[in-house]
């Protein structure tokens, strides 16, 4: 075989359909193991070099229970159950007989697990966030692993499972995890699951961070609002069900449905701190459906729901700095048919917009600043505007009245200004 100063042309790919029989074949000859399928999700790898194959990896799913890899995580039955798909197990490692190269095994792992999340979203649509593997340490000394940066989390107790059942064989196995994600207990161990995970964007704010049902919080601003419903009949109270819908949102839920569908795929613990109905008989909570969160977003009075959520979100972010910006939207007309024109104060880190108002035609967004700003506590932040807002009154009022600072444009509609700003010289800044 090459020596080791040619591993550089060591490639490490999934086999392609026609390779199956072969890997197989090899796999179950000349593994100690043996081989007959790898279970759930799966997912197989070749290495060649100069291209010859000089070992083979079957990944598949991870186990249910294993008390180390659990423990290590942190996270609770239900979060185990529900998120066990973003974990794998490399169940079979075979380098073939006859290749005896230095660092070959734990280069190969590596260069697997590099490729390996990205490989898996491609084919099941999600990524993998953690490795593991079992080492019976009575025969192998795991230095493979080791060597590639896996993590010893202890040893199992010596079951297995079969057919949905556990029994003793009494081999135990040393557990070894390898973390996919900088953050990857973090994502599985959290309340609320990450929407990178199930092929969501980045959240517009992380939930997990926020305050839901504490002082201040989410259920106590929400309360605020009057249930237009009539009381016979209600199953869902009004807090609750626009918790349920604001933190869908929040979470990348973009249509009534898919609110819907995260608030069905919501645990136990997170229905409980948002305050859902608990049913008697069932001994469980339950979310409201679609048409229960339909009807209701529709009947609240938006203007004080939008004002209430603004205000809590702009407590959750703490902001730097807010932009203020007005947007004219495309096919949106009001009750008039006229089109709509928003002007929004947005933080500028987290992209959330915390304060809007609509603008009418008859007038302009220089008369509606104050009007946006009013609610906000703005008192040692910076505001960012346009050119329109480069006005001497909006200055003093940030100044003044919100004890902010400001950064606006200056163009040629502030000629005497603009002027002013071109003729300044380095000397005139403070060091």
């Amino acid at each position: 075989m090459p020596p080791q100063t040619e591993l550089s042309s060591l490639v490490v790919r999934p086999i392609e359909p026609e390779e199956e029989t072969r890997w197989k074949q090899l796999m179950d000859k000349h593994h100690y193991l043996g081989f007959r399928q790898l279970v759930g999700e799966s997912m197989k790898y070749v290495a060649e070099l100069n291209g010859q194959w000089v070992a083979l990896l079957g990944w598949g799913t991870a186990a249910f229970k294993c008390g180390p890899r659990d423990e290590w995580i942190g996270w609770s039955r239900e979060q185990q159950w529900r998120r066990l798909i973003f974990v794998t197990n490399n169940s079979r490692f075979l380098i073939l007989p006859g290749v005896r190269i230095p660092n070959l095994a734990s280069k190969i792992l590596a260069m697997n697990l590099k490729r390996l999340s990205a490989d898996w979203k491609a084919v099941f649509g999600h990524p993998i966030v953690i490795a593991e593997t079992f080492v019976e340490h009575t025969r192998f000394a795991g230095t493979c692993y080791l060597a590639a940066g896996w993590i010893p989390l202890g040893q199992t107790r010596g079951f297995g499972r079969n057919a949905g059942k556990y029994y003793h064989h009494g081999l135990s196995k040393t557990v070894y995890v390898y973390p996919l994600h900088r953050k990857a207990r973090q994502l599985l161990s959290s309340p609320f699951l990450a929407p990178e995970l199930i092929g969501g964007g980045k959240p517009m704010v992380d939930l997990n961070k926020v305050n839901l049902e504490q002082s201040g919080g989410l259920l106590e601003q929400l309360s605020q609002l009057k249930d237009p419903r009539k009381r016979r009949g209600i199953r869902h109270s009004a807090t609750s069900t626009l918790a349920v819908a604001v933190c869908a949102v929040l979470s990348g839920a973009r249509n009534f449905l898919a609110i819907g569908e995260w608030a069905q795929d919501l645990p136990q613990d997170l229905l409980r701190r948002l305050g859902c109905r608990f049913h008697p008989e069932k001994q469980i909570y339950i979310p409201p459906s679609e048409p229960t969160l339909r009807r209701h977003l529709q009947s609240v009075d938006a203007d004080e729901f939008d004002r209430i959520i603004n205000e809590w979100l702009a407590q959750q972010a703490d902001p730097g700095a807010v932009a203020v910006d007005g947007k004219t939207l495309k096919g949106a007309r009001d009750s008039e048919g006229k089109q709509l024109h928003l002007m929004s104060a947005i933080l500028h880190k987290e992209g959330v917009v915390v304060a809007q108002t609509s603008v009418d035609k008859k007038t302009n967004e220089i008369t509606k600043f104050k009007t946006l700003l009013d609610p906000l506590d703005l008192n040692g932040k910076v505001v960012t505007a346009d050119a329109m807002h480069t006005q001497v009154e909006h200055a003093k009022y940030l100044k003044e009245q919100k004890g902010a600072d400001y950064f606006f444009t200056v163009k040629g509609n502030q000629g005497t200004l603009l002027e002013s700003i071109e003729n300044l010289d380095d000397e005139d800044f403070s060091p």
